[in-house]
């Protein structure tokens, strides 16, 4: 039997948006340079460079049809422990043939799952050790127990004090959080905010509210902003990411709209304020740089960024809308809340070295398991990191 040095590690990253591929990468140049590692997923196209001892394998999407089937294999029941398992569907099976094949013949020393229930449980049942990265949102339910539940480790990529406090105290004793992993960060090492403003071509004369759209949906609504800015005509407001705009809206002339930019970090660092979703990404990036902060969570699946953005306001960390403010007087306040926010608790939901951390957690925990006492080798405890956790707010 060859030691855990000579086996690869696999991993699978979902590509709705960003941060799974990110932090696949971050962890990916952090580890020794002898680990191999095979990453799975539907698009190469959205990782940063790669070191030469990781592989990108395309597989078909497991959440996009890809030809029609019949009503009745669309019809047929869903298991309670699964959330997406449709029947009929080719490139399911040939994501799972390869995903499987691969298995048998690298005899992995550990697989990351981030994130998908179902390969949680279906690499268990391959004899494959599973580490879950885990998500903020309501996952209570039987598919996402089963699939923790499967694994030999969970990989929060945020910080302790952000950990929903209904998590059960099972999950928590097999869990290591890891707080900014992958993410750019920006704030006060990027420089003098002036000569930062004008390499970005904006105003350093002007307050600057920036408000961030995540990639992982279809955009943050413009109408919403157009009232803000009437609202606060004293501040420029600049927009990056994906924008939607409505029929009904009126041009307003201190809102502007950037798109897609290749240095966001370089933008919040510019900032006075800045109104952002609650991806895993904009998060870190955001808290890393402190800013006065009003977050506004978009829809997802297990209403994932609206538990962070509740975490994040039980924490103060940032102020948090449920819905985009409706009239002037609600953007003032929802605004005065953001001006509010303690930096140093931003600050402190970030690593400096949670890449490098979270690789030697992987590292140990196949070590734990190949070469430990049988009883003994799922009691090993996740290393501390340097992001402390807050004691919880009252409610």
């Amino acid at each position: 039997m060859t030691g855990t040095g000579d086996r690869p590690f696999g991993y699978f990253v979902h590509h709705q948006g960003r941060g799974h591929a990110e932090r696949c990468a971050a962890i990916a140049h952090a580890l020794p340079p002898g680990r191999r590692m095979t990453v799975f997923c539907a698009r190469a196209d959205i990782f940063p460079p790669l070191p030469p001892n990781v592989e990108v394998v395309e597989i078909p999407s497991l959440f996009e049809r890809t030809h029609p089937t019949p009503s009745a294999l669309d019809a047929a029941e869903t298991p309670e422990t699964m959330h997406c398992v449709p029947l009929g569907w080719n490139g399911v099976r040939e994501a799972v043939a390869r995903i499987t094949g691969w298995a048998a013949d690298a005899d992995p020393a550990l697989f990351v799952v981030d994130v998908s229930a179902e390969l949680c449980q279906l690499l268990r049942i391959a004899s494959v050790p599973v580490v879950a990265v885990l998500q903020h949102g309501r996952r209570d339910d039987p598919g996402h127990a089963m699939a923790y539940r499967s694994s030999v480790g969970l990989l929060a990529p945020y910080a302790q004090g952000l950990e929903p406090p209904e998590r059960p105290d099972w999950m928590r004793a097999r869990t290591a959080w890891f707080g900014g992993l992958g993410v750019e960060t920006g704030g006060e090492g990027r420089g003098d905010r002036a000569a930062l403003r004008a390499r970005l071509g904006l105003d350093p004369s002007r307050p600057l509210h920036l408000v961030i759209a995540g990639g992982g949906g279809t955009g943050t609504p413009s109408a919403p902003l157009t009232m803000a800015a009437r609202a606060n005509p004293e501040a420029d407001w600049l927009t990056i990411g994906t924008v939607q705009s409505e029929w009904h809206e009126t041009a307003v002339g201190n809102l502007a709209h950037r798109g897609w930019v290749e240095n966001p970090a370089d933008y919040i660092a510019a900032a006075d304020l800045v109104v952002s979703s609650t991806g895993n990404t904009t998060v870190h990036m955001v808290a890393a740089a402190a800013r006065p902060w009003l977050v506004i969570p978009e829809w997802r699946y297990f209403d994932e960024q609206r538990c962070k953005a509740r975490a994040l306001a039980r924490h103060g960390a940032a102020a948090m809308r449920e819905t985009w403010p409706a009239c002037p007087a609600d953007w003032q306040a929802a605004l005065d809340e953001a001006r509010a926010v303690d930096p140093a608790r931003q600050r402190a939901l970030v690593g400096a070295s949670a890449a490098r951390d979270a690789a030697g957690w992987l590292e140990d925990r196949a070590a734990a398991l190949w070469h430990a006492e049988p009883a003994a080798a799922l009691d090993v405890p996740p290393p501390a990191n340097d992001v402390q956790p807050f004691v919880r707010a009252a409610e």
